[in-house]
């Protein structure tokens, strides 16, 4: 690993802080180097609040270095004015002569202007070290921008025989098959994500709460799956806490919290909630059940990865968990009694 990679890397660990915390801006990290040695660094905490070569530059001691000194940052300088001035007129204005870019911002307003910028004021400007784990640190934000689409990760939990849930329960709650530091792992994703989404199927038998609490972040926006609008206003997921998005094909007008969205049931719904989400400027979503919902978007091929916790447990008969056709990838954990199995569509 060469010097700029080194950097490259801290950039990445720094910017993955920020993970759930930033939308709709991207996950971005930043350190400043001096005769080999970082006297600066910041991430990226939240939209409206500093970036995160702002809050490197800040955390400088010695201003006098910076006219010495080399930043690095994950991603592309921003160039125009957003809730925060421009990252490139920082670094200019601190006389800052090299700048090293993970990858560049896809951004239609960023998107190769702030190299541009940056050169233009004669700063030596290197673009492309670790480009592809930069990338990847952004896959939802580039896949939002690029695709026009959120970044999909389908998750759920199975017996070791296939099934997701016996096919009759005597209570309306669900029945878990992993255990409690699993189900925990799941708040924590749940943090990440800017929406989780769910079937009719699985509200009326589970009447979930869609939130994250157990485990310290925001609650994600709620995507339930109502068709004929058949789910009661006494059920949790309509109890307007946070953003909930319903997607029927009846027409109903938004109330408080909670906003309504046609359609087409009899054309590639997959496709179509994917399109609603862009809408309404959603970069990522997590989608936990039921069964029917997650073969869906399998079949239709809209999912980025997938997270299929594996009990040891066997059920015998029941609700078949979701048909996956293609290998698992490299990444593999086992949590206690129960083994976690990555998918990614890219592998």
């Amino acid at each position: 690993m060469d010097t700029h990679e080194k950097y490259i890397l801290r950039c990445i660990e720094l910017a993955k802080n920020g993970l759930g915390t930033t939308y709709p801006n991207p996950l971005v990290g930043s350190v400043i180097v001096y005769n080999d040695t970082i006297i600066g660094e910041g991430w990226h905490y939240k939209a409206g609040q500093p970036h995160a070569e702002v809050m490197a530059i800040q955390s400088v001691k010695d201003a006098s270095l910076l006219p010495k000194s080399t930043i690095y940052v994950s991603l592309e300088p921003c160039s125009h004015t957003g809730k925060t001035p421009p990252c490139c007129d920082l670094i200019i204005a601190h006389q800052i002569p090299k700048v090293v870019i993970g990858t560049q911002d896809p951004f239609e307003k960023v998107n190769g202007s702030g190299i541009k910028r940056l050169q233009d004021a004669g700063i030596d400007v290197t673009v492309g070290v670790l480009e592809n784990e930069c990338n990847q640190l952004n896959q939802r934000f580039f896949t939002f921008h690029t695709q026009q689409k959120p970044y999909v990760i389908l998750k759920w939990a199975q017996s070791i025989d296939g099934y997701m849930a016996p096919e009759l329960k005597s209570e309306q709650k669900p029945v878990w098959i992993s255990n409690p530091y699993s189900r925990q792992l799941v708040h924590v994703w749940r943090t990440q994500e800017q929406a989780i989404m769910v079937g009719t199927k699985t509200v009326l038998e589970d009447n979930p709460k869609l939130d994250a609490r157990d485990w310290k972040g925001s609650n994600p926006i709620r995507v339930v799956i109502d068709q004929h609008l058949i789910i009661e206003p006494n059920y949790n997921v309509l109890d307007n806490s946070v953003k909930t998005i319903i997607i029927t094909e009846k027409t109903k007008e938004n109330h408080q919290n909670t906003f309504y969205e046609s359609v087409d049931f009899y054309k590639n719904i997959p496709e179509q909630i994917s399109a609603v989400l862009y809408k309404h400027q959603i970069q990522s979503v997590i989608i936990e059940g039921g069964s029917k919902t997650l073969q869906q978007f399998i079949e239709k091929n809209i999912w980025n990865e997938a997270r299929v916790f594996i009990s040891p447990e066997s059920l015998l008969n029941g609700v078949n968990a979701p048909k996956l056709h293609l290998k698992p990838s490299h990444q593999e954990k086992i949590i206690q009694d129960t083994l976690l199995t990555y998918y990614n569509t890219h592998d």
